[in-house]
């Protein structure tokens, strides 16, 4: 009899873990990041959603190159190559969901292909002047910080998980150059500004988590 509790205990690990579609499609995130994605495990590189992330970051220098050589930077195929670079995210997403191929190097290549997709989405828009280069230079500032910052938290052994504002921002930021990238000005505008908001305030709580961190790290000293 003592071995029922333990197996009530694997049989509810085993439903928490059970792949569900909301899980599956990533509209499920409760619960804490895979172990596998945690600073002190191995990279892990040669995986299926990795594989995906790299095709996404070959693609980007195409879409550069196409967009920046066309007339107005609003031809269709650059803009069709954005937005496949773009949704290709959840496909890399469901793969690890899929396959359970979560790995260190895909938690960091993964929000690096999509900053380097935003950042060269924004250089077509500040040199056609698609979108309000004010906000676009705002908007720059916001991921140079990060990247800054980002390795200075890596220095320190901090860990910073990506917050659910920082995740929000993604979407509105990324369809905004869209819609800008096919003409739609006015909407496109709109959706920066909501993505500029979100991603702002992602960066002060990433602010807060890291000092947060740092005093604990200082305590335990």
């Amino acid at each position: 009899m003592a071995d029922a509790p333990v197996t009530e205990g694997v049989r509810g690990a085993a439903e928490k873990a059970r792949l569900t579609f909301r899980r599956l499609a990533g509209l499920d995130r409760s619960g804490p990041p895979p172990p596998q994605t945690r600073s002190d495990q191995p990279w892990n590189v040669w995986t299926i959603p990795n594989a995906i992330g790299f095709v996404r970051l070959a693609l980007i220098p195409v879409f550069l190159m196409l967009a920046m050589t066309s007339q107005s930077g609003t031809d269709a195929l650059p803009a069709v190559l954005f937005a496949v670079i773009s949704w290709s995210d959840y496909l890399d997403g469901i793969a690890a969901r899929a396959t359970g191929q979560y790995s260190r190097f895909g938690a960091l290549l993964d929000p690096f292909v999509d900053r380097l997709l935003v950042v060269c989405g924004l250089i077509v828009c500040w040199n056609f002047e698609l979108l309000p280069r004010w906000a676009i230079a705002v908007l720059i500032a916001r991921e140079l910080l990060l990247l800054v910052f980002g390795q200075l938290a890596l220095r320190r052994g901090l860990e910073l998980t990506i917050n659910w504002p920082g995740r929000a921002a993604v979407w509105p930021t990324m369809s905004a150059i869209f819609f800008a990238l096919v003409g739609l000005a006015t909407l496109a505008e709109v959706l920066l500004y909501i993505g500029l908001v979100l991603a702002y305030y992602a960066v002060v709580l990433y602010m807060r988590d890291a000092l947060a961190q740092l005093r604990a790290l200082r305590g335990a000293g």
